[in-house]
């Protein structure tokens, strides 16, 4: 069992920057593909990050591709995601997740744990 709580969201005007940051509690941290994912309002819920066990793979939703950046920290049990050039179409609740796989995974179905989210609201 993996228990992820994110943190660092809030209200920022467009062009601005924001750096998410999720900490995990439980076993084998470093065993678990990390993804994040973001919600607004009335839309699915899609993917945006997703970064390898050992950090060598990262793969990015292209509308964020450039601007922002996934990286963890295994000995902490944390993963950040850095947001720069943030748009009004950021806005969304945003949620760190973690996934049983031997490879960085895009596909929600295949993460297993999940935070609670932090709202992000990008003023245009």
């Amino acid at each position: 069992q993996v228990q992820l709580v994110e943190s660092g969201g809030g209200l920022v005007q467009a062009g601005g920057s924001l750096r998410l940051s999720c900490v995990a509690s439980g076993r084998a941290f470093n065993t678990y593909v990390m993804g994040w994912f973001r919600q607004a309002p009335g839309k699915e819920r899609e993917f945006v990050a997703t970064i390898s066990w050992g950090s060598g793979s990262t793969y990015y939703a292209d509308s964020v591709k450039g601007r922002f950046t996934i990286s963890r920290d295994n000995p902490r049990n944390m993963v950040y995601l850095q947001m720069n050039s943030l748009k009004f179409g950021d806005t969304a609740v945003y949620y760190c997740a973690a996934a049983r796989s031997g490879r960085a995974v895009t596909a929600l179905d295949e993460y297993i744990f999940w935070g609670q989210g932090t709202q992000v609201t990008v003023s245009s």
